[in-house]
């Protein structure tokens, strides 16, 4: 049992610098969901990373910690299915306080399969974005 929860327990990648955020709001692609905002650019690393930004509009620690863990959640849940290489930053809105971590998968895999990022996206589909 422990080790299925330490194998499904992957360490995320985090974005930490305040430029590979300015980079992402400036030269990646949003996508928006009314839970977040999902900015996506390529990086050179060959790695996934991951940024998470709840301002003070989403209220105070407790909940901007909320959301965080949330979208942290939602986005292991999906992470199996991404692409090498890119930089995600996602931005809280304050509706994500209304659904738990499942719905924000939800709602994040969709988002992604939009951007062209998932490793499921069906060969029919158009790709609207990112991937090459």
């Amino acid at each position: 049992m422990w080790l299925f929860l330490l194998l499904n327990m992957s360490k995320i990648n985090k974005l930490k610098e305040n430029y590979a955020f300015r980079r992402a709001y400036k030269k990646g692609k949003s996508f928006v969901s009314p839970f977040f905002v999902i900015y996506i650019t390529k990086n050179r690393r060959g790695g996934i990373r991951l940024g998470i930004t709840a301002g003070k509009k989403i209220g105070g620690a407790v909940k901007r910690n909320r959301a965080k863990r949330v979208i942290t959640a939602a986005f292991r849940e999906c992470l199996p299915e991404i692409h090498e290489g890119y930089d995600f930053v996602i931005v809280a809105r304050t509706r994500i306080f209304d659904i738990k971590s499942t719905a924000a998968a939800a709602s994040m895999k969709k988002l992604l399969n939009a951007a062209g990022v998932m490793k499921s996206m069906k060969a029919n589909e158009q790709n609207t974005g990112l991937a090459d």
